[in-house]
């Protein structure tokens, strides 16, 4: 029952979205072969398949030993999809065939076909494993993946129970090749767009976002339906993903024409959620820093981006600024009017106010003895249930998988802030389990940091860390979804008012009004450049609503610069990262900054502070976000309408017609790993190494015969062919921007 609220209002916001498509005219494609079956119920032993026709060329396959799942297995995918010959009829477990291991079936949906086939060495005809196919245009098929299963080897469909309980763990393995690539399965600090020859942990901590969706340069996506921890596999033969604990095998597979990445988006956001609209408001430049201390100190923040004459759309109260952890309200002697100052900075700037808050509860909040004595804490296996510390005291975090215990949450947010003029909400540390953190005891010494406590095993009203912990942050950003839809008599899936910020997701987080950022990344040059990798995988996942804290969170220990804005080489770093920011789906700014001349409760971050010579081109940036306005709110657009990708790996655009894209996207080098689209229009290539005043780019070739010379650098107006590697002028004030077609299209957002 832990996610029942979520799911009906997901469902009700599914309902919405399907009659909104159906209204755009979205039907099935001429010519699509409507599936020839409602779905096959297979009996193999003590094992049970059920395989469904599922959205357009696509099957759903659900698998388990024994016990058949009931209503309480956690779903992070709509039944029926936003698109697909279901018209708007859920499939639930229906079918109308059965069999039992022994006799062959083939199911098509469209032009992905699903068989079944035997062992290697079964000589008794058996047709108990599953292989995934594509149709070609011209009728032939072409071998998507199969089950793994080489005459040596451990089951490709492998259960055990490693506890008391029914709960089992699973380990589901496919075939794969050394040349297949994978794009997406969240946010990893990893370097790589390709994911081939990965192993990813699915648990979440900060700046590590795992989520099992993917996209296969073959030509198929794939989405494993499990709230349960456990581990991504991408080898060279084989493609394995298990859940640590477990009743249920979930997972959906579908397939485009190779090279038709937008196609294969488009059914993962059917399949997940579609991304609402966001405020205008948000699409600007959005400041922060840690911290603000008091109410004096953003009064006079807003007096200043007057001052300077620069342009500001929101501004961020950061963490402890309550007096306990899990107070949820701003502490009263240091915030003593807060309606007077929302509206001073609303009337001053025009910006909105956002405000942190952490999922913590101490014992010496106002909301602890309440919220132990009507169960909306979530415990642990054993002991008294706290699962880390902060600040001096050890906490247990509100369990977000309980629907009271969300409505708890929202009524402290909007008595607190909503009504008091704060309606976006910052939901830090929101990544379940321990506080955030890959380790325990966090804010404590290195030392105590670092000894290898386990993480703790929670238990929350939908299942154990083991089970449901992917789940977490989901219902996080899903409490403050449901809080802003009812304050603002909207449902999921309409334009947004107010959004949140999150520093983790998961499957379909993209639905929310909710941004997730790439986590609290050190100041170097090394992390900016892996930013733009985590970016790419962040939107191959399926989320466009991405961004980054410009110039890093903290400072590296040792790098002696690293985040000090009276340093030069930090300023640097700084203004090559704000730059960037300009062309990523939100431009914000925070850090943690230290600084030899400190003026306020914590040393500064604003626009005007990394030196005389660096104000005007900072300035300049976040002036141009502002003239590109329309192009963004028209990516934004064409991402709720279709799941259109707004950050372009390369892959997306050029890999049928540049052959070099493929090779070098496999190798992970620097041309696919720091070079993107931002949008159908602008090629955006990050300076991310010091004291440089020239930059090389690779231009894709836009057409197989590449006849003319389509891209245009931003700052020389200078055209190229594509198909070659250019080197461009890039002194401080320059990031290297090209092109296509006019910049007036692009000012104006005259795109689609």
């Amino acid at each position: 029952m832990g996610i029942q609220r979520v799911l009906q209002s997901l469902l009700a916001a599914a309902s919405i979205l399907n009659v909104a498509f159906a209204q755009n005219g979205t039907g099935a494609p001429a010519g699509y072969f409507a599936p020839n079956s409602t779905g096959v119920f297979m009996t193999h032993g003590f094992e049970t398949l059920l395989v469904q026709p599922f959205g357009y060329d696509g099957f759903r396959v659900r698998a388990w030993p024994f016990r058949a799942p009931d209503a309480s297995q956690i779903s992070f995918i709509y039944d029926p999809p936003l698109e697909g010959p279901e018209n708007g009829q859920p499939v639930g477990m229906n079918f109308d065939t059965r069999v039992n291991g022994s006799h062959f079936f083939a199911l098509r949906n469209g032009n992905t076909i699903v068989k079944t086939f035997g062992d290697a060495g079964d000589t008794a005809g058996g047709n108990y494993r599953l292989a995934f196919y594509r149709v070609e245009a011209n009728g032939s098929e072409t071998l998507l993946t199969t089950e793994y299963r080489p005459l040596k080897s451990i089951n490709p469909r492998y259960y055990y129970w490693p506890g008391p309980g029914y709960e089992f763990s699973a380990e589901f393995s496919w075939s794969t090749g050394p040349d297949e690539q994978i794009y997406g399965t969240g946010t990893q600090q990893d370097h790589l767009v390709n994911k081939k020859g990965s192993v990813i942990d699915m648990v979440n901590f900060n700046t590590h976002i795992p989520t099992p969706v993917f996209m296969s340069s073959r030509g198929y996506g794939f989405i494993w339906n499990s709230a349960a921890q456990g581990r991504m596999e991408f080898g060279p033969l084989r493609n394995r993903i298990t859940a640590a604990s477990t009743t249920l095998v979930d997972y959906v597979i579908f397939s485009a024409p190779v090279g038709d990445y937008d196609n294969l988006q488009q059914k993962i956001s059917a399949l997940t959620g579609r991304a609402p609209q966001p405020p205008d408001f948000s699409l600007g430049y959005l400041h922060s820093k840690l911290r603000y201390e008091n109410q004096t100190e953003i009064l006079l923040l807003a007096q200043n981006f007057v001052k300077y004459d620069i342009p500001v759309s929101m501004i961020v109260i950061d963490y402890q600024s309550w007096a306990h952890q899990g107070d949820w309200a701003l502490q009263a002697d240091l915030w003593p009017d807060i309606p007077y100052m929302t509206e001073y900075v609303k009337n001053l700037t025009g910006a909105e106010m956002m405000a942190s808050l952490w999922p913590s509860v101490e014992d010496a909040s106002v909301n602890y003895a309440e919220m132990q004595q009507q169960g909306l804490l979530a415990a642990t296996r054993s002991g008294p249930g706290t699962t880390d510390s902060w600040n001096g005291s050890y906490i247990r975090n509100y369990d977000a998988t309980n629907p009271r215990a969300r409505a708890f949450l929202w009524d402290q947010l909007d008595m607190n802030y909503y009504q008091q003029g704060i309606h976006n909400f910052w939901i830090d540390q929101a990544d379940g389990g321990a506080l955030g953190e890959a380790y325990e005891n966090n804010g404590q010494s290195n030392y105590i940091q670092s000894l290898p406590y386990p993480l703790p095993d929670v238990l929350y009203a939908a299942g154990t860390q083991m089970s449901a912990g992917k789940l977490y942050p989901w219902a996080h950003q899903a409490a403050i979804e449901e809080g802003l839809r009812n304050a603002t008599n909207s449902q999921m899936g309409e334009p947004c008012e107010y959004l949140s910020l999150s520093r983790s997701g998961y499957i379909g987080s993209q639905r929310f009004c909710s941004m997730i950022w790439s986590g609290d990344t050190t100041a170097v040059w090394e992390t900016l450049s892996a930013q733009v990798a985590t970016g790419l995988s962040a939107a191959s996942t399926g989320w466009g609503w991405w961004t980054v804290d410009a110039g890093g969170f903290q400072a590296d220990p040792t790098v002696y610069w690293s985040n000090n804005i009276d340093e030069p080489q930090y300023r640097q770093l700084y203004v090559r990262w704000l730059q960037w920011t300009t062309f990523i789906p939100y431009m914000r700014n925070h850090g943690s900054r230290a600084c030899y001349f400190q003026d306020a409760y914590t040393c500064n971050n604003e626009p005007w502070v990394y030196g005389a010579s660096n104000t005007p081109i900072i300035a300049s940036y976040i002036r141009l976000r502002y003239q590109l306005g329309p192009y963004v709110k028209a990516l934004f657009n064409q991402f709720h309408l279709s799941g259109r990708m707004i950050m372009r790996p390369l892959f997306m655009d050029f890999s049928l017609t540049d052959s070099n894209i493929n090779s070098l996207t496999a190798l992970n080098t620097n041309v696919t790993t720091q070079q993107y689209m931002f949008g159908p229009r602008i090629l955006v290539t990050p300076v991310t190494l010091p004291n440089v005043t020239s930059w090389s780019v690779y231009l894709p070739k836009t057409s197989s015969t590449n006849g003319t010379q389509p891209w245009t650098y931003w700052w020389t107006n200078q055209t190229y062919a594509g198909g070659q590697t250019v080197t461009v002028p890039t002194p401080l004030e320059h990031i290297p921007v090209f092109h296509l077609g006019s910049r007036a299209d692009i000012f104006s957002g005259n795109v689609f």
